[in-house]
């Protein structure tokens, strides 16, 4: 049977004008003449990906979706009407987000973490943006193991840190200080899990474990001369400036950044004012 929602590998039947048709278990399925891969002939077996168009047509396509079924991903709203929102993922079809199935009213131009599923009273593919229900995290301490290199998805943004979705199955948190380098909605990264708590929240990392606070202090420092040269060797902080400050304009914490400053200082790199940093020019 075809795999509703999912990359397919079916064989090209016949071709006509539009497009050419493939075979499968539930019958001819049509690829669109624009998504026919270049060479392809009858009897060739084609990759691609099978949902339902506008018409609720089962049909074939070669684009790539941001997701399949039974993944989550964070889509951008283009759409939202009173029956529900329509997300883009990739395809010419968007996604539906039916209005039962928002946490909250979605609104456009905003992006949101959904997980997308296959619903069976309507055998179409839809998304959700309650995730409780798809998170597995009751199974995490059996399943994962601390330090263990995980895939993650950056899922949302907290005063603490970042929400993310790990390996597609638990959530996660990223807390805001060992954060060091910027992270958008949707960005997908490697850590590591840090820690898995009695109530089976987990925290990641990413940082390798066994990483020093040495190594930690230089690419802190490396961080802090990048910024400081595109801001043309000034930066209004110091060690007297509050640790919101310091987050907001280098996404570190105050602690790691007065180490990276008072090495940047002893190497005789910057210059260190009550109220600034700048770069030591060359006599």
């Amino acid at each position: 049977m075809v795999d509703l929602g999912h990359y397919n590998e079916l064989e090209i039947a016949r071709e006509v004008d539009f497009g050419m048709y493939l075979t499968s278990e539930d019958g001819d399925i049509l690829l669109p003449r624009k998504y026919i891969p270049e060479g392809a002939k009858v009897g060739d077996k084609v990759r691609v990906f099978v949902y339902r168009d506008s018409e609720d047509r089962v049909i074939a396509t070669n684009l790539t979706p941001h997701a399949t079924v039974r993944e989550f991903a964070c889509l951008m709203c283009k759409d939202s009407t009173d029956f529900g929102a329509f997300l883009d993922w990739g395809l010419e079809k968007d996604l539906l987000v039916p209005l039962h199935n928002q946490k909250d009213k979605m609104r456009p131009g905003r992006k949101y973490c959904v997980y997308v599923y296959l619903d069976e009273t309507s055998d179409r593919i839809v998304g959700t943006t309650k995730l409780g229900k798809y998170l597995h995290n009751d199974e995490a301490p059996n399943e994962l193991t601390e330090n263990e290199e995980v895939d993650l998805l950056v899922a949302g943004f907290t005063e603490i840190g970042i929400k993310v979705i790990i390996n597609n199955r638990y959530m996660g948190m990223l807390y805001k200080n060992e954060v060091f380098k910027e992270l958008y909605m949707g960005d997908k990264v490697r850590g590591y899990i840090k820690t898995i708590r009695p109530d089976n929240k987990i925290d990641v990392t990413l940082r390798k474990p066994g990483t020093t606070g040495l190594s930690e202090s230089n690419e802190a420092a490396d961080k802090v001369m990048e910024v400081l040269e595109a801001a043309k060797g000034y930066l209004p902080l110091s060690d007297k400036s509050s640790p919101d400050e310091v987050y907001r304009m280098l996404g570190m914490s105050k602690k790691v950044f007065k180490k990276a400053i008072g090495g940047l200082y002893k190497e005789g790199k910057i210059e260190i004012d009550t109220d600034h940093i700048r770069l030591k020019c060359d006599e």
